[in-house]
């Protein structure tokens, strides 16, 4: 989820978690509200302080970034960095464990925003990195971040009351919900496939996708073979597949499943006298971290300079229609006796 929907869903949830401010003045002070909400918003954009792992280079921080900063186990430590930091910045004039509980919220609610996107998440670390998700949201998902928005202009305009921001904390709830419901439509478009194609093996895959939470892109993956299909779920009927601008472009790829708008992608690609040569590529050892990066690695394509050769990968999690895909690295070797190499491409993004 990007950094600014996160650090406003710190700040709407430790608005709806906040203390109540006593009308006399107790021993210790109390934490002024709008320093709950100012820890919420801070911690909640914490986590993503792994960005300077790209300092160290592209691949360590695809294979690390939503690690340890995104631990539960690990919560607890960072929630108390981050409170006595806040203490410090207040130059002591409140102590860190009142600072606690929002630190601790606003580092969950990231956790949270995180785990429903199609990334993955290190949540034991450091016990294990191994990573989960349950994908239902995308990146950017502006109904999203628009109901944290009215949540916290409710909440400024009635400055004296949790409700505004608890009910948009129900309303994101609620979206969510209506997102798994849609998850699950499309994974039973899924099944149906695979009964229509008597697949042998399945593992189904279904990822939210950009411009609306009705596209989805279901993957199928049996062994080295991609099922793959960008699905309008709101559409009912067929429509045009127009447009001269880029965004009408990339709403028009997503269609309705009735089209039965399937393709299918090899691992490899689909000539089977370089497929020998392109496994011994892709297990290269240099090329170990982006195979540790890929969930769906799929060939690209194929550059041959004699004596050379590059073979360029990417990942279908990042590979949206009309869109050169991110994330998009080469092994290569500059003759037969030359040891591979990784070699990045520069995609479409910054982020890339």
């Amino acid at each position: 989820m990007d950094p600014l929907t996160h650090a406003l869903s710190g700040a709407l949830l430790a608005r709806a978690a906040a203390t109540p401010q006593p009308a006399t003045l107790p021993v210790p002070r109390p934490l002024p509200l709008r320093w709950q909400i100012a820890a919420g918003f801070a911690a909640a954009a914490f986590p993503d302080i792994d960005l300077i792992l790209r300092l160290i280079d592209i691949l360590t921080y695809l294979n690390w970034h939503q690690g340890p900063t995104h631990s539960l186990i690990m919560l607890p430590l960072w929630a108390w960095l981050l409170a006595w930091l806040f203490s410090k910045l207040s130059r002591r004039r409140y102590n860190w464990r009142l600072f606690y509980r929002s630190a601790c919220l606003g580092i969950a609610i990231h956790i949270a925003g995180d785990l429903i996107t199609s990334y993955g998440l290190m949540l034991f670390a450091p016990f294990t990195t191994e990573r989960y998700s349950l994908p239902l949201v995308f990146v950017i998902d502006p109904w999203f971040s628009l109901i944290i928005v009215i949540g916290l202009i409710a909440s400024w305009r009635y400055p004296q009351h949790k409700i505004p921001a608890i009910a948009a904390l129900l309303a994101l709830c609620g979206y969510v919900f209506f997102l798994w419901a849609l998850q699950q439509h499309a994974v039973s478009i899924a099944h149906r496939y695979i009964s229509s194609q008597t697949l042998p093996q399945e593992q189904i895959n279904v990822l939210p996708q950009p411009l609306s939470p009705y596209h989805w892109k279901i993957i199928i993956r049996d062994h080295e073979t991609y099922h793959i299909a960008d699905i309008d779920l709101s559409a009912s009927s067929g429509k045009p597949r127009t447009g001269t601008w880029l965004l009408p472009s990339i709403i028009a790829a997503y269609r309705p499943a009735q089209e039965n708008n399937w393709h299918i992608q090899q691992q490899f690609g689909n000539d089977p006298t370089r497929s020998a040569l392109l496994r011994q590529a892709w297990l290269a050892p240099d090329f170990t971290l982006f195979r540790s990066f890929a969930q769906f690695p799929v060939l690209d394509s194929v550059d041959t300079q004699e004596p050379g050769l590059c073979a360029w990968f990417y990942d279908l999690r990042f590979k949206f229609p009309e869109l050169p895909p991110s994330f998009r690295y080469g092994v290569c070797r500059d003759n037969d006796q030359a040891d591979w190499r990784t070699v990045r491409q520069r995609g479409l993004f910054y982020i890339d």
